[in-house]
């Protein structure tokens, strides 16, 4: 015969499922869906009543009552202060709550770490390692959040015991609030700036001891004044030193000029010039004559013409008559010394004076002036001297000021930290819960709708891996032959399917399935 008898073990299935297809895998596998459904929802159910979870929160407020002040070098720092808490600081503070030094703290406090340990699969594990694996548990079921337009942080807590998730909120608070004012606070704070005013102070006392033994080293109360003075002084006598040494110059140049007159200037000067005749004189010289002449006649008489004393007499005569014969007429001339030469001499002998003293001024000067230099130099540095002096104690008294208020501050600090007096405060204290935070209803909605999901997986996953025919339509799409028939095998649960090989595409005759025929039920192949 033209068919041939054909089993298929493995075959590829490509089809498109319809509802009918999926009640058909169900009833198929109704053993295997039932067990998976009422497995997983009692398994479900179990897993409630033996591990009930308990849940309490806590909120925090984050207020602005209290401004910590910032330690700088500043003596008066501005202090910004705001009434609104801004979202990053939300955020940071949720953060540090999550931080693993403070939800370590609460591990160790509330000993997690200890019933996290027990159990066979525990025994063999270190307490580092039991106290992470509560650190990761503590963890997960913590839930941390900053409430939307507002400055409160909500903490939930969720545990197998009521008093265990009061308890872990309780020691997470007070850790938290801790942590907080270590993280704003510097530890010894105070010590430091109690020790730091009492060296600002030594230092103070040791500034202002050398300022007071300053002028007993130097002979100078304040050498920045006595400086500026002794600069006034020194301008002074610059200005005179010019001044003299102008004046000298002047007198050289007055000496030279007076000395060039002084040449070309007579001494004396004529005042009065008469002529007169010397009528006394000549009536002498003639009375002389006549004497002479009665005294010749007189010895002539007596004596010879050759006696010499008549010739020396004769002699006499003739001179006598010689003088009265060139006798001229007198004159009469008067001078006086000249004024214009006086005046020229004495204000040569001043210029010449002045000229020696104004030179010994400027020497003088000089001299003066070399002293006030040196005497300047030295002020000014022990003006310096004084000026870092008065830094180094104005130094020390700023840093005495600066550190004597910063501990202050510090003793404010610590005083508020004593007191509890932060920019946190607990405004909503954990409570005990009396009853599960799963809710009956929900779990048993949740439990069935997961054991429907389990039932239909493990239907699906059988159906996938079952390699048999279970509809004449799967082998028509799979082999893409005529099917002539399908005769079910009781013994095997297999279908013996007879397919005509030959007829390639199948036509449809012989087919007791077509035109709305029912489809038998079929087993696995």
């Amino acid at each position: 015969m033209e068919g041939q008898e054909l089993i298929v073990r493995h075959a590829p299935t490509a089809l498109s499922w319809t509802l009918r297809d999926v009640v058909a895998m169900g009833f198929r596998r109704r053993r295997a869906a039932i067990l998976c459904f009422f497995g997983v929802l009692a398994g479900t159910i179990a897993y409630v009543i033996l591990t009930p979870e308990y849940r309490t929160e806590t909120k925090i407020l984050v207020k602005r009552q209290r401004v910590d002040p910032v330690v700088t070098a500043e003596q008066n720092q501005p202090m910004m202060v705001q009434s609104s808490v801004a979202e990053e600081e939300m955020n940071s503070e949720v953060e540090l709550i999550r931080s693993d030094d403070v939800l370590r703290k609460v591990v160790a406090q509330c000993g997690l770490d200890k019933s996290s340990g027990r159990g066979l699969l525990h025994w063999r594990r270190t307490p580092q390692q039991r106290a992470d694996l509560a650190l990761a548990s503590l963890r997960s079921n913590l839930l941390i959040e900053a409430l939307p337009k507002t400055d409160i942080i909500r903490i939930s807590y969720t545990a197998s015991e009521p008093a265990l998730a009061a308890q872990v909120l309780e020691s997470l608070s007070a850790v938290y609030l801790e942590t907080n004012r270590e993280m704003h606070r510097s530890p010894g704070q105070l010590e430091f700036f109690d020790q730091q005013t009492k060296n600002a102070s030594e230092q103070l006392q040791t500034a202002e001891e050398r300022l007071k033994e300053f002028p007993k080293e130097n002979g100078t109360a304040n050498p920045g004044l006595a400086r500026d003075y002794t600069l006034q002084k020194l301008n002074e006598f610059n200005y005179n030193l010019g001044q003299t040494r102008q004046s000298i110059a002047e007198s050289e140049s007055r000496i030279a000029s007076l000395e060039q007159l002084a040449k070309t200037t007579a001494p004396r000067l004529t005042t009065q010039m008469r002529e007169a005749d010397a009528g006394q004189v000549l009536q002498l010289m003639k009375s002389t004559l006549l004497t002479l002449e009665l005294k010749r006649s007189d010895m002539a008489s007596k004596y010879q013409a050759d006696y010499p004393p008549l010739k020396e007499l004769d002699k006499e005569i003739e001179s006598t008559k010689a003088a009265v014969a060139g006798e001229k007429p007198l004159g009469d001339v008067t001078t006086d010394q000249n004024p214009a030469y006086v005046w020229i001499q004495g204000e040569l002998a001043k210029a010449k004076a002045d000229l020696r003293g104004y030179q010994a001024k400027a020497t003088a000067t000089e001299s003066i002036i070399r002293q006030t230099m040196d005497n300047a130099r030295k002020l000014n540095v022990d003006s310096i001297d004084q000026q870092d002096l008065l830094r180094t104690a104005k130094t020390a008294e700023d840093n005495y000021i600066l550190y004597s208020h910063k501990r202050e501050e510090a003793r404010i600090g610590e005083a508020l930290d004593q007191n509890k007096i932060f920019n946190l405060a607990v405004a909503e204290k954990p409570a005990i819960p009396s009853f599960p935070a799963q809710s009956p209803m929900m779990l048993g909605l949740f439990g069935t709708v997961l054991a429907f999901a389990a039932t239909a997986g493990v239907v699906i996953i059988l159906e996938h891996f079952d390699p048999s025919f279970r509809t004449p339509s799967e082998v028509r799409a799979v082999l893409n032959v005529p099917l002539l028939a399908a005769v079910p095998d009781q013994s095997s649960g297999m279908f013996v399917l007879a397919t005509d090989s030959g007829s390639g595409t199948g036509n449809g005759q012989g087919d007791p399935f077509q035109k709305g025929e029912a489809e038998p039920d079929v087993g696995p192949a």
